[in-house]
């Protein structure tokens, strides 16, 4: 007899709409292959080049001779074998977080991990420890942490977010309100760089506020950091709050994917936090954050860890010297769609967005509720994908919002794409207005 599993019986999250959310948006663009995307936020892609695979697998394995002293023997084990579960260039990035953005932390601290997507989840399934335990999120959130918090139990609870970031007044409320409840608040997860989805920033003052908030609230900050590095103009960077956190409340969440190469599947996390045992002992979160790991994905490919170490050392250890090129694409790009959505949507228009300061996205507001329905039918007869503003809520509620990216076109593709976008949207008010005679 053949075997037959109803979804019921497995795990309750397999059935939220947030685990459906990255596959139902690459299904989309399959689906509609001649449609301009302005949907996903992957790289450009330009400037991937086979050849520098091999260039920077080579840099690494002389690091691993000159610098670290292996022989041949060793240098074979530490590429092809499995490998240390926090990972084979742990050092390099604590130099680059140090050279790029001021942070000086032990590379033990450091878990090297499967993407940045793993190392959200080592971090939710340590903290995750009892049913008393939530997690707050500047909400609209990104999806892949409300996934995987699903998969683990882990309640989301949203804070309230401005033009210019989360909502210290809430989140204080929120916290406030969850331990009134008998809930423990872990932590709250945030992405203060031109945030996923909604591109907003938070000001240096609100920065150091936050953090006195998490010293006074006694809790932890998880600072999500994908797109920092690719601001729209030359002006200096904000300190991320990792570089300003002086006290240890801070769990940093660090990718290559968008910086190096997405194919790699490489990302770390920063959990330079004491830990005490039952018997005394300290250690780091980081330790146990490994112990999770080792039974996730025992380790993270050292052969793409070395390809990342590669561009790193090529690059003296900088990330802002090794994207100079895509800092260009993604400002230009970004500035252009900005003043294409004003050509299209003159003053007046029932038609808003927003002027991030950097990163990869735009969020569009529309006069009518978005859904995945309206994506298809945009697709389908206008030729243009976005990304609804509902996958970044999850709460079923219509939201009247849109995101789009700029990071995956060219100038040619945002001129098609929102002359497509701008009569989809004239297309979809005149369906909606009554027809004649009725009121």
């Amino acid at each position: 007899m053949i075997v037959k599993i109803q979804l019921a019986d497995l795990h309750p999250a397999l059935e939220d709409p947030a685990l459906n959310s990255m596959n139902f948006l690459n299904e989309v663009a399959q689906e509609y292959p001649d449609a301009v995307s302005l949907a996903a936020g992957r790289p450009y892609e330009e400037f991937f080049e086979f050849s520098a695979l091999h260039r920077y697998l080579d840099i690494f394995r002389q690091h691993l001779v000159d610098d670290l002293g292996q022989d041949p023997v060793q240098v074979n084990r530490t590429l092809f074998q499995y490998g240390r579960t926090k990972g084979i260039v742990h050092h390099l990035v604590a130099r680059n977080l140090e050279v790029d953005e001021g942070i000086a932390v032990d590379p033990e601290a450091i878990v090297v991990t499967v993407g940045c997507q793993e190392a959200m989840f080592l971090v939710l399934r340590a903290l995750r420890a009892g049913p008393r335990d939530v997690l707050l999120a500047a909400a609209p959130t990104y999806v892949g942490l409300t996934g995987a918090a699903r998969l683990l139990d882990f309640p989301v609870r949203p804070v309230a977010t401005t033009d210019s970031g989360v909502d210290l007044a809430d989140l204080r409320d929120q916290v406030h309100r969850a331990r009134a409840e008998g809930l423990r608040p872990r932590a709250c997860y945030l992405m203060p760089d031109f945030a996923n989805p909604s591109g907003t920033s938070m000001s240096l003052a609100d920065r150091r506020t936050l953090l006195d908030l998490a010293a006074e609230e006694e809790l932890l900050l998880i600072e999500d950091n994908p797109y920092g590095l690719f601001p729209a103009t030359e002006s200096r960077r904000l300190p991320t709050l990792k570089a300003l956190d002086t006290n240890s409340h801070v769990v940093y969440l660090g990718s290559f994917a968008k910086t190096v190469l997405p194919g790699a599947r490489v990302g770390y996390v920063v959990a330079d936090q004491s830990v005490a045992d039952a018997g005394g002992g300290r250690g780091l979160l980081a330790d146990q954050l490994a112990k999770v790991k080792s039974m996730v994905s025992v380790n993270t490919s050292p052969v793409a860890q070395a390809v990342v170490g590669g561009v790193l050392l090529a690059h003296d250890c900088s990330l802002v010297a090794a994207t100079v090129r895509q800092r260009t694409v993604y400002a230009d790009n970004l500035r252009y769609l900005v003043h294409g959505l004003a050509r299209r949507f003159p003053a007046g228009s029932s038609v808003r967005w927003t002027v991030p300061a950097g990163g990869f996205f735009v969020v569009v507001t529309l006069p009518f509720p978005v859904d995945d329905a309206l994506l298809h039918r945009s697709a389908r007869e206008y030729g243009v994908l976005w990304t609804p503003m509902a996958h970044f809520y999850g709460d079923g509620v219509p939201v009247h919002a849109l995101r789009l990216s700029v990071s995956a076109v060219t100038r040619d593709d945002i001129d098609r794409g929102l002359g497509r976008l701008a009569a989809f949207v004239a297309g979809e008010v005149a369906r909606r207005e009554p027809g004649p005679g009725v009121r």
